[in-house]
């Protein structure tokens, strides 16, 4: 599970180098889990990963451009967000369904579309006066735990969710 939702929680009205580290942490974080999904898939079941390759190459882009909007303040790191939520939530969806004979993806089809709904939500909120980060905390935090209940429910054999 991602490991910092809380500590984004805490300081989600301000931009300040620890919410702007921890912002940048989470999708390096997706990228190491991404590269640990892509040897899992080579090894235990020999399937197709190039979905998880475009997970691995959108969540490095977005580390390094949350770093950048970092500097412009909440409404940039939110477009810059949304984007990723968006695209991430496509892919997830993607590889989710075809991932579907394996078991345990569900959780990962219902984040793939939270995602997407919430990456149009954080755009929305840029645009507006007062924006803060308290919506991407929480986003962050559910995108956690579909994350870990999908490693889970996959790891389990026999699972047919």
């Amino acid at each position: 599970m991602h490991p910092h939702p809380a500590l984004l929680f805490a300081t989600a009205d301000t931009l300040g180098p620890l919410s702007a580290t921890l912002l940048v942490i989470y999708p390096l974080f997706d990228v190491a889990c991404a590269v640990a999904d892509v040897r899992s898939a080579r090894t235990d079941h020999g399937g197709p990963v190039r979905h998880v390759y475009l997970n691995i190459a959108l969540s490095t882009l977005t580390g390094v451009g949350l770093a950048v909007a970092a500097a412009s303040g909440i409404p940039a790191v939110l477009r810059v967000w949304a984007v990723w939520a968006v695209t991430a939530g496509l892919v997830q969806l993607a590889v989710g369904a075809a991932r579907r004979r394996m078991g345990g993806q569900w959780a990962m089809i219902v984040s793939g579309a939270v995602s997407t709904l919430a990456g149009a939500s954080f755009f929305a909120q840029a645009g507006q006066g007062g924006a803060s980060l308290t919506g991407l905390a929480g986003y962050a935090f559910v995108g956690g735990v579909f994350f870990l209940v999908s490693a889970l429910r996959l790891g389990r054999p026999g699972s047919n969710a």
